[in-house]
């Protein structure tokens, strides 16, 4: 979503903008506030669902009855026999350096609530190389606005499946994973791509899903490079073909 704005050049001339739209969703847990999220209006309903997952605050999107969407609130209903503790809510949050107040104190923290993946077989190369182009191709609001993140879902030979775009990376990851779990899309043997640089709250929501391998087209962080070690995930950055890094798991090589 984006909104038009008068903006005066370096020039002097006044001219319009395409802005992209930041508003914030207050998302609320069978009567109990869960959190406020800064997000681009849309796709509100699998921001929340995939918010849910993996952020481990419910184990599975089956156990949600329903969502409500009510100008800027999410109302979400659990199911009676959901297993939903109101207080863990409020404990094991951290200041985030490229969120407000989000993901787990500590990456123990995570691991209680997401085993690391095992056995992951390697992607290729090729799949990998093809994706960004892919990726830029179909994020229309960031051709008029150029200030949106976008996150995808690929999967093992390469084909895009799924794109979400947000002001928040967090946010465009959550869209992307809430309509795969909606959708009942592969992720278990698929990647996900995000536009910027990837961290650590990047690698958690992956695990969360199940997603063995996170590929961005920017930097790493030091702590999205451990933590993908400790999870079984494969890391690659820098994904500007021909090239890329991997600093966590192994990539097939094809000629």
């Amino acid at each position: 979503m984006d909104r038009g704005f008068s903006a005066r050049s370096a020039e002097g001339k006044i001219k319009e903008e395409r802005v992209a739209v930041e508003e914030p969703l207050q998302i609320t847990l069978d009567g109990h506030p869960v959190a406020v999220v800064m997000r681009t209006p849309g796709h509100d309903a699998d921001l929340v669902r995939g918010f849910l997952v993996t952020e481990g605050i419910v184990a599975s999107p089956a156990v949600v009855r329903k969502i409500e969407h009510r100008d800027n609130h999410a109302l979400v209903f659990l199911d009676d026999e959901a297993d939903f503790d109101p207080a863990s809510l409020r404990r094991n949050l951290f200041s985030a350096s490229s969120c407000g107040i989000c993901g787990k104190a500590s990456i123990e923290g995570v691991f209680s609530h997401f085993e690391p993946l095992r056995e992951i077989a390697p992607f290729s190369n090729s799949s990998l190389l093809g994706a960004p182009e892919k990726l830029r191709a179909a994020q229309p609001t960031f051709d008029v606005t150029g200030g949106l993140h976008a996150a995808a879902l690929f999967d093992r030979a390469g084909q895009m499946l799924a794109l979400r775009e947000d002001v928040g990376r967090h946010n465009a990851v959550d869209k992307v994973i809430g309509h795969a779990l909606a959708g009942e899309l592969p992720m278990e043997d698929g990647f996900l791509m995000v536009s910027g640089r990837v961290s650590f709250e990047i690698l958690q929501k992956a695990l969360g899903a199940r997603i063995p391998l996170v590929a961005a087209i920017s930097a790493p962080s030091s702590l999205a490079i451990e933590f993908a070690g400790r999870s079984g995930q494969t890391l690659v950055a820098f994904l500007r073909p021909p090239k890329f890094n991997v600093y966590a798991g192994e990539v097939m090589w094809e000629r």
